[in-house]
């Protein structure tokens, strides 16, 4: 039976008493970070287990070295720092070091997407999907709710290989699945069935999903199939294929930009298996992005219930 919190939490929250829960009874649990423990939601793991965490200062490079060093010497090395500059500074330390070395290292990318907001550019990962899709021996969890940011961190705890987890800043829901389903990395879950239109979604961007599928639905009598692909890779294929069966249109969304995440992930994975469902990803446009809070990016770029209502409206040719 699975547990239903009830308490929503930013999933960066969870992750940090997850993982305190751990440390607890595990003292190769270690965190390393790059003056991140605050960003993090860390000080409190610091100030209860001082001898397992490390902070290394402004130093991305030298935060996934040590994490691998630490990890190679059996540690369950968990690499905390702001998604922009983890999966940009440090790529070839997490190419060469991690993912070629196979060190076991868990990648911790905060405050991921345009969590940052304002402050711009420099400060988004909109490309951490990409980056670290084109390499190999890494596993990429985006989880959706504080439910699948508890099971994400219980089960990357026990991976043996290098993982990469990104997580957003914002409230989300405790749990999107109000009846609650098994969470399994590798495997896509299902939110709400549907019958005439697919959302497929990740991370923070699965709740405007189901926002907007209350909005198709009652505005248009539209039922909307909703799944959080919290694992980008590897891909749930076997689930994605079955959902195309039924040839209806499909949309995918994500917090990153519409080269090389999820939405050319599942486009690819469906047209090579011959599917010719019609097709929509909805992203972060090739363009300079625009300046904003989190939400006001959202809205802009039409990853709200508004903008996707219209999207899937226009899909179905209504």
């Amino acid at each position: 039976m699975v547990e239903i919190k009830t308490i929503d939490a930013a999933n960066l929250e969870v992750f940090s008493e997850v993982l305190q829960s751990l440390a607890a009874t595990d003292r190769d649990i270690t965190v390393v970070t790059s003056d991140s423990r605050g960003s993090g939601k860390l000080v409190p793991f610091g100030q209860k287990y001082p001898d397992q965490i490390v902070e290394v200062g402004i130093a991305e490079q030298n935060l996934v070295g040590v994490a691998t060093g630490l990890a190679s010497m059996g540690k369950k090395a968990f690499a905390v720092s702001p998604a922009c500059f983890l999966t940009a500074r440090a790529l070839e330390q997490i190419k060469n070091d991690v993912a070629y070395s196979d060190n076991p290292v868990k990648l911790i990318g905060i405050s991921a997407g345009v969590s940052y907001g304002a402050l711009g550019t420099t400060h988004h990962s909109l490309h951490d999907f990409a980056v670290l899709r084109a390499i190999n021996n890494i596993t990429i969890v985006a989880p959706a709710d504080n439910y699948e940011t508890a099971e994400a961190i219980k089960q990357v705890a026990e991976m043996h290989s290098p993982v990469y987890l990104r997580f957003g800043k914002k409230t989300m829901p405790a749990n999107l699945n109000a009846t609650g389903s098994d969470f399994k990395i590798g495997k896509g879950r299902v939110v709400q069935e549907g019958s005439d239109l697919t959302f497929i979604a990740t991370g923070e961007a699965v709740l405007p999903c189901v926002e907007a599928a209350k909005l198709l639905e009652k505005e248009h009598n539209i039922s909307c199939k909703i799944i959080s692909i919290h694992t980008i890779k590897p891909l749930d294929s076997e689930l994605l294929l079955a959902v195309a069966e039924n040839k209806k249109p499909i949309i995918t969304v994500e917090e990153h930009s519409i080269n090389g995440g999820l939405g050319e992930a599942v486009a690819s994975l469906l047209f090579q298996n011959g599917n010719t469902n019609k097709f929509k990803i909805v992203g972060l446009p090739d363009d300079h992005t625009v300046s904003g809070s989190q939400t006001e990016i959202f809205n802009h770029y039409g990853i709200s219930a508004d903008g996707l209502k219209n999207t899937a409206l226009n899909l179905l040719s209504l």
